[in-house]
């Protein structure tokens, strides 16, 4: 079933998933938004669509909705990695829409895309050097995430999929389009600032609100430099996972050699 939502003052969209599309991926609860129609016709929903985004005076989609699913999507395996034939900004759409689907690696890694590894997929993906519109993740590091040990990522999805809200939110708002990192710098300053004074006066209040914005910029800072901010903390603790040192002056200080 495919269906036409709308979200006053925003926009028009179609999906086949409310929730996925609209809520985890937009962030608009059920309240906020209202479906307009429903159909099992492809063609239909795609040319209403269309229609509607003109008559309500929104901006019209380049593309057909049925041109942008693909079904069955082609996924290319190689020794080291699994390509995607989508762009990063457009992979979790494509993934949504190809839920079930199943591949080999030359190594026998034996993979499917399923509700639960879409969020790592997306915070791994990488764009491919020799052509924008392809992304890539790596065998070994999805197989280690999902397949050698799931229960160990069940809690990596909520992470993943609230990281992916902030992006939604600050797309939405321009944020990639019109800001820097200059500016996201000066802006995490601020919220430094404010977790300074929060920690001086004991505000636990503040203190948390303090260091939820600073989670907000530092997503937003690495968006702006390329990067998933999943990946930086990824990196961040496999560099720290093994460091040996002790408490000094209420600072850990890692051994040298």
């Amino acid at each position: 079933m495919y269906y036409l939502y709308h979200i006053p003052g925003k926009k028009i969209g179609v999906t086949r998933n409310l929730n996925n599309r609209v809520t985890l991926m937009q962030g608009y609860k059920e309240n906020e938004y209202e479906v307009l129609e429903q159909s099992e016709d492809i063609n239909y929903i795609s040319d209403r669509e269309i229609e509607l985004q003109k008559s309500y005076g929104y901006k019209v989609d380049r593309q057909l909705y049925k041109n942008l699913i693909k079904p069955n999507m082609k996924i290319n395996p190689t020794e080291q990695t699994s390509t995607f034939p989508v762009p990063t900004h457009k992979l979790r759409g494509h993934l949504m829409d190809n839920i079930g689907l199943k591949w080999e690696t030359p190594q026998g890694y034996a993979f499917e895309i399923t509700q639960e590894n879409i969020p790592w997929i997306i915070g791994n993906a990488t764009t491919s050097m020799y052509n924008n519109n392809r992304c890539y993740i790596y065998n070994k590091a999805f197989y280690e995430a999902f397949y050698a040990n799931p229960s160990k990522c069940a809690n990596y999805d909520i992470d993943v999929e609230r990281f992916d809200l902030i992006r939604s939110w600050a797309k939405e708002r321009g944020i990639y389009d019109k800001g820097n990192s200059r500016t996201q710098y000066v802006k995490l300053m601020e919220e430094a600032g404010e977790l300074a004074k929060a920690l001086l006066e004991n505000d636990k209040y503040e203190i948390k609100d303090a260091i939820g914005d600073m989670v907000v910029v530092l997503t937003n800072l690495a968006v702006l430099e390329g990067m998933q901010i999943e990946n930086c903390i990824d990196s961040a603790y496999n560099e720290i996972a093994s460091r040996k040192g002790k408490m000094i002056n209420g600072t850990f200080v890692k051994q040298t050699l």
